[in-house]
């Protein structure tokens, strides 16, 4: 489907391009020197397209640059949260292990007796034991 969606974008942009290239192909002159306008200095003589190509790659780059930039802060602090997760992961296995190691002890020790909850008494805190506020059987 991905493969599909982008042959669906990328077919009709290449044609609209090679459109436009062909079009466009009149060379124009792009000068960096404001002070001789008549034999600049700092000029170069491209095909309009290119000019124009090269002009909207320069601004996707710059708005990607602009975009990684402002959100350094989430990237930073998804780093912190995945390795305070990793620490934690890390010392919840090792309880784990500690806590089966424990119950192995405990189930080997023949005298072990299991700690019993006391019997609940006769009214709970909805009212006696075994009904809900409506006074229905749980």
């Amino acid at each position: 489907m991905r493969k599909f969606l982008t042959a669906l974008i990328l077919i009709p942009l290449g044609l609209i391009l090679i459109v436009f290239a062909v079009a466009n192909h009149h060379v124009v002159t792009v000068s960096f020197d404001p002070f001789m306008a008549n034999d600049p200095a700092l000029s170069i003589a491209l095909p309009l397209f290119l000019l124009l190509i090269l002009v909207a790659a320069l601004g996707v780059l710059a708005g990607g640059c602009a975009v990684w930039f402002g959100q350094r802060r989430w990237r930073r602090a998804a780093r912190r949260h995945e390795a305070d997760a990793r620490t934690v992961r890390t010392e919840l296995a090792g309880l784990r292990a500690s806590e089966a190691a424990a119950r192995l002890d405990q189930r080997q020790d023949q005298s072990y007796q299991p700690q019993r909850l006391p019997a609940p008494s006769g009214a709970g805190l909805y009212g006696p034991v075994g009904r809900d506020k409506q006074r229905a059987t749980l």
